[in-house]
């Protein structure tokens, strides 16, 4: 027997377990999403040393990177560092 076919086996014989596998399904999928999004969008990561190895030196000082932001409007700050 397969695991796909134990698992179907027991969630037949324990329905309670059907929203177990949902959240817990659920909860990695995200997960997995937000590293995603972190390897993707944040600008410390640098995947391309070649072309573009400082990466945070390119971002405009209005720019939101963060996933949330509590009371902060992004679009009014002003430049705080000088030109490199």
């Amino acid at each position: 027997m397969t695991m796909l076919s134990v698992v179907r086996k027991q969630l037949r014989s324990h329905p309670a377990l059907i929203p177990l596998f949902i959240f817990i399904g659920g909860g990695a999928t995200m997960s997995m999403l937000y590293l995603a999004r972190l390897a993707l969008k944040n600008p410390d990561v640098s995947w391309d040393r070649k072309n573009n190895p400082e990466p945070w030196n390119k971002l405009e000082p209005n720019h939101q990177y963060k996933l949330f932001a509590v009371n902060m409007d992004y679009s009014k700050l002003e430049k705080d560092r000088p030109d490199f």
